[in-house]
């Protein structure tokens, strides 16, 4: 189990709770690194520290807040406080009066916390939370009420409360040396898929609250792995990959779209591993480095099964939108292992637009006409998906609340 493997020798039920570990040197201890990922069903942070320090713990409500309040630290020069996360939707910092470092978590709903502190990388410490479980209200030690709970910092550069727009990486198959199929014509499949791309990313950033980010946008060679690394420092929420395909068989047409296989994701995970790369600067912050191989391979596997059972409802809508508007050459999504679906913390998708390697086909995907009607029908299926499912901190996740209290408050009069 994953708390047994993290060691959680601390459970709060209930709002406050205060960790004493053994007496440390006086010197100031330096926050280094905030980091958010997902684990066993339960959003997690881990806090990089250079020595253990005293810590004291509580949650708050209206909005939901947990609060950790470290005792003589300091926070280091450059460190980046993570984007919204599972459910945290914010991550801010400030300074207390008695020197404590107070990091305040603020949460899509209220959470219980779980602390442990772990043995970190080149002799630091870490600090892990879990932010799960039920709302309860904020009390002291003695389980009393907090009538006037201390309110967490604002400092200039937290985020703002609105809305983040969601990302959606847009892969423009092959390119530069690399020209994928070619038709009869002598069309290049690089060329039809860049086209794509772009129209689709125009759309996206059409939309308010989604924002695109390409690849490539120009006739270059990206190697495929790269291509993975852009949406993940993108923070990318859906990677859409476009191709076109190619068979023998003329009568053979329509588009496809594919996700990864079961044998892509373990595979994927076996050469992760292999390699101990670290994976901290993947969308979900899944720290790797420093974890043992057993504890490691859990984690990495938890994150990718989230992100093929996501990627399976995306590709879902996105087929029944094209479905009404073109031929599909089969509406069960398909899965394959294809490189650039690996990422094991974006949920991703590749479109197989149609057969280059048909004439006709080749003509309609020549046809800029053809290539906004294809482009229109993926932004559909995409919106669709983003609007029954929108990631946590987002403006679709505020606009669906608010749809939701409208409809309680109309039920309720």
């Amino acid at each position: 189990m994953i708390k047994k493997a993290f060691c959680l020798s601390l459970m709060l039920l209930l709002g406050v709770g205060v960790v004493r570990p053994e007496p440390a040197a006086a010197a100031t201890a330096r926050l280094s690194k905030v980091l958010l990922f997902q684990a066993g069903g339960s959003t997690w942070a881990r806090l990089s520290l250079s020595r253990v320090t005293a810590t004291r713990y509580f949650t708050l409500h209206h909005p939901a807040r947990a609060v950790i309040d470290l005792e003589q630290t300091q926070l280091a020069p450059g460190v980046r406080l993570p984007r919204d996360w599972g459910l945290v939707r914010e991550t801010r910092v400030g300074r207390r009066p008695n020197g404590a470092l107070r990091v305040v978590f603020v949460l899509e709903s209220g959470a219980a916390l779980h602390l442990a502190w772990r043995r970190g990388e080149r002799g630091g410490q870490r600090l892990v939370i879990e932010l799960a479980g039920a709302a309860t209200p904020a009390t002291d030690s003695r389980g009393a009420l907090l009538a006037h709970a201390p309110a967490p910092i604002s400092v200039a550069h937290a985020p703002g409360n609105t809305g983040r727009d969601i990302i959606v990486a847009v892969d423009p198959g092959h390119g530069g040396v690399d020209p994928g199929t070619i038709g009869p014509y002598g069309t290049e499949e690089k060329n039809v898929t860049l086209a794509i791309g772009r129209l689709l990313a125009r759309r996206i950033d059409v939309q308010r609250g989604m924002r695109a980010v390409l690849t490539r946008n120009s006739d270059v060679f990206v190697p495929l792995r790269q291509r993975m690394v852009i949406a993940r420092q993108a923070h990318a929420d859906l990677f859409v990959s476009i191709h076109c395909n190619a068979v023998s068989d003329r009568d053979i047409k329509g588009a496809q779209v594919y996700i990864l296989s079961l044998h892509g994701a373990s595979s994927e995970a076996a050469r992760i591993l292999a390699r101990q790369e670290n994976a901290a600067d993947l969308k979900g912050g899944i720290p790797l480095e420093g974890e043992s191989r057993t504890l490691a391979s859990v984690l990495l596997n938890l994150s990718q099964s989230a992100a093929i059972s996501e990627s399976m409802t995306a590709a879902r809508d996105v087929v029944r939108a094209m479905g009404r508007s073109m031929p599909i050459r089969s509406e069960q999504v398909q899965q394959a292992a294809f490189v650039v679906l690996k990422s094991p913390d974006i949920p991703s998708m590749l479109v197989e637009t149609d057969y280059l390697s048909d004439p006709v086909e080749e003509l309609k995907l020549r046809n800029p006409a053809y290539r906004r009607q294809m482009a229109e029908a993926i932004f559909r299926g995409i919106l669709g998906y983003f609007r029954a499912h929108p990631p946590a901190g987002t403006l679709f996740a505020e606009q669906r609340q608010a749809r939701t209290d409208r409809l309680l408050a109309r039920t309720s009069r």
